[in-house]
């Protein structure tokens, strides 16, 4: 007998599972498990993706649906991790509980490299693994070095093709070869979500859709940078010529941003509809069809521009890229890739035309460029691709995206003046600054 367990954590990420089921992207098994783990920081007050309208037509693909949440009670998933010693014992346990007894267990699960999903994966030792991404960050690096023990048994990475021609970079590593779930069939299960939503409060025809993200908890802004950018939103739209607004905040936004945006908008005019239903972007998609998408860099800019087609922009960008850190931020790729390709609000020349910023071929290299200087010990591979594309690229406009001291560190194109090149790869000079610094601190102390 073979099990197929399946994590997910978003309705979007069970719809990604779902697409590839019915694309049979998955080998045939006797039983599938649909394993539902919500991840928010306090998970008795956010209902979990098997409780969200729609889920209900998703749950069609799968023979069970159990929780990780109750499994591991009274931990918190996203900060638990089996014990090496407890690994037999914690395997023991969920066969007993989900009645797998003993089935060859086979793993499809997203963010590997952190928990629960590389919990899920170490408990079930030498069980193959399949990762599936549903977002942006897949074409981005591994954003912390796997156990080879993990690492070695993934066999392929699902994606949705949101950047087509974009090849990912995760999980290359090992080897692992990218594989896409076709964009008709994901379509067609965000069609039967959207029918299954049933109704929504009144929202007007072809709006100017704002998507919030709730930046203020990942600590990359604060709560009213946040909101201040969620205002910036609204003046854009309404500047381009959309009178007819609606904001979709993140499930866990404060309601004051949503009252800072009404007065926002009744100041210019404009008439706001605040959708608090925890629904996805893809469903307004396709019940309202907006005039135009705005976000920061959010997967549903992509999945509105790449999948149906509609004008998008993104806003704040700038300021992200500056503040994400470490530098190795796993965020700092899908800022990226939105920041380099989607119009800027600002620029309505650029919205009206939706001009790309780059083209696939650049921005592919200007990806390399950025994984390899965010993970330079899991990529060494990177190097050349990066050190000719900054060589290349001398200009501001491609500096954003990097740091100059990251740059000197790694002694990359662009990270010192050229005739002070030399000195990140002199041994002599590296030597006495390390003594420097240690005296310095012996100063301090």
């Amino acid at each position: 007998m073979t099990t197929q367990i399946a994590l997910a954590s978003t309705l979007y990420g069970a719809a990604t599972l779902a697409a590839a089921l019915d694309a049979g992207r998955f080998a045939p098994a006797d039983r599938r498990i649909l394993l539902v783990c919500n991840n928010a920081a306090t998970p008795e007050t956010a209902p979990a993706l098997d409780r969200q309208p729609g889920f209900e037509r998703l749950r069609e693909r799968f023979d069970d649906v159990v929780s990780w949440n109750e499994a591991i009670a009274p931990f918190h998933p996203g900060g638990w991790a089996p014990r090496p010693d407890d690994v037999p014992l914690w395997e023991r346990h969920l066969r007993l509980l989900w009645g797998l007894g003993e089935d060859d267990v086979e793993l499809a699960v997203e963010s590997v490299q952190v928990n629960p999903a590389l919990g899920v994966c170490q408990i079930f030792t030498g069980a193959p693994v399949t990762v599936y991404a549903d977002g942006l960050m897949s074409y981005g690096p591994t954003r912390s070095k796997i156990d080879p023990l993990v690492g070695t048994r993934i066999d392929r990475l699902l994606h949705l093709e949101l950047v087509p021609g974009l090849t990912p970079v995760l999980l290359t590593e090992f080897g692992v070869a990218p594989e896409t779930v076709p964009t008709d069939t994901f379509l067609k299960v965000l069609g039967e979500l959207a029918a299954a939503c049933g109704a929504l409060p009144p929202l007007p025809d072809e709006p100017a859709l704002l998507l919030g993200q709730y930046l203020s908890a990942l600590d990359i802004l604060t709560a009213e940078e946040e909101e201040a950018l969620h205002v910036r939103m609204v003046r854009g739209a309404v500047a381009l010529g959309h009178p007819r607004l609606v904001f979709k905040p993140h499930p866990s936004a404060p309601a004051r941003w949503s009252r800072a945006l009404e007065r926002e908008a009744e100041r210019l005019g404009a008439e706001l509809t605040v959708l608090d239903e925890p629904v996805l972007a893809e469903v307004l998609f396709q019940r309202t069809r907006p005039a135009l998408v705005v976000g920061c860099f959010s997967t549903a800019l992509l999945t509105a521009s790449a999948l149906y087609g509609l004008p998008v922009a993104r806003t704040g960008t700038g300021t992200l890229l500056e503040r994400l850190t470490p530098y190795e931020n796993s965020n700092r790729v899908p800022v990226t890739i939105a920041d380099a390709l989607l119009p800027d609000l600002d620029d309505p020349a650029a919205v009206a035309g939706q001009r790309p910023g780059l083209a696939v071929d650049a921005l592919g290299e200007l990806v390399r460029a950025v994984a390899f200087a965010m993970q330079p010990k899991i990529h060494p591979g990177l190097r050349p691709a990066a050190e000719r594309y900054l060589a290349a690229h001398p200009d501001p406009r491609t500096r954003r995206y990097f740091k100059r001291r990251r740059l000197t560190s790694l002694a990359l194109p662009g990270g010192v003046p050229a005739r002070l090149a030399f000195i990140p790869r002199n041994a002599t000079v590296r030597r006495v600054a390390r003594r420097a610094r240690a005296l310095r601190r012996g100063t301090g102390r």
